[in-house]
């Protein structure tokens, strides 16, 4: 979700290797929980790079406060903070690495929950690991970075009960660790502008295979690190049945 102080780069670079394997990764993961929505919100996606697999899923509102991607009709230029929509308007709320460019957090969250009706599911993605802030997430617009434990807890603070939450991008981790070594190298250069890392074409089909792995195994278990989060989280009424979360 871009603000006044961030790029978007999935807007101008959709095609980038991260965007398109977090679009698997977010699939394998949280897809079961989509279910079969009347009516979903889609929170700072307007570029469409990571959501492509809950389209088909009910009637779809994008909302970015960047009105760049936004389709008159089908969109709403607003804030997360101040959701234009009435309580308990959507079955699904989508989220994906929007809330670390929201400040205050909890405001954020608030609204999320507040929209989503009773046995609503909210889907979420965030960046992993304070350790790993770099001038990137600066650029980007970022406030924080999470682990698992945080994310849920955040969560939870609203009312939620966590349905799944694991790690992503596993495989490919050593690969994460040392571009942001280099990022940090590279800031003592001031003259730099940060932008995303080119990948040579080589080491992207790597990279992707090592996503590619990821997915499958994200289809039946949990992972326990990387430098994604993922969620899924219900809206308690008492009475949604939904599917079980991989063992």
């Amino acid at each position: 979700m871009a603000t006044a102080q961030s790029v978007s780069a999935s807007l101008e670079q959709s095609d980038y290797w991260w965007y398109r394997a977090r679009a698997d990764l977010l699939e394998a993961a949280l897809q079961p929980y989509l279910g079969q929505p009347a009516l979903v919100l889609d929170v700072g996606s307007a570029d469409g790079p990571s959501i492509a697999w809950m389209r088909g899923r009910g009637q779809r509102i994008a909302l970015d406060v960047n009105p760049q991607g936004l389709v008159a009709g089908t969109s709403v230029c607003a804030s997360v903070l101040a959701l234009p929509f009435a309580d308990e308007s959507f079955d699904v709320v989508g989220a994906f690495d929007v809330l670390e460019h929201c400040e205050p957090e909890k405001q954020a969250m608030t609204e999320l929950t507040r929209v989503l009706s009773p046995g609503g599911r909210l889907l979420l993605s965030t960046p992993a690991y304070q350790w790993a802030w770099t001038d990137h997430d600066v650029w980007a617009g970022h406030y924080r970075r999470y682990t698992r434990r945080r994310l849920v807890s955040v969560v939870e603070a609203t009312g939620l009960d966590i349905l799944r939450s694991t790690y992503g991008f596993t495989s490919v981790f050593p690969f994460f660790v040392a571009e942001r070594a280099m990022r940090r190298l590279r800031r003592r250069q001031p003259d730099i502008r940060p932008r995303l890392t080119h990948t040579p074409p080589a080491v992207e089909k790597v990279l992707m295979a090592g996503a590619g792995a990821d997915r499958r195994l994200l289809r039946k278990h949990d992972l326990p690190f990387g430098s994604s989060i993922f969620i899924a989280a219900v809206k308690p009424d008492g009475a949604a049945q939904l599917v079980d979360a991989p063992q």
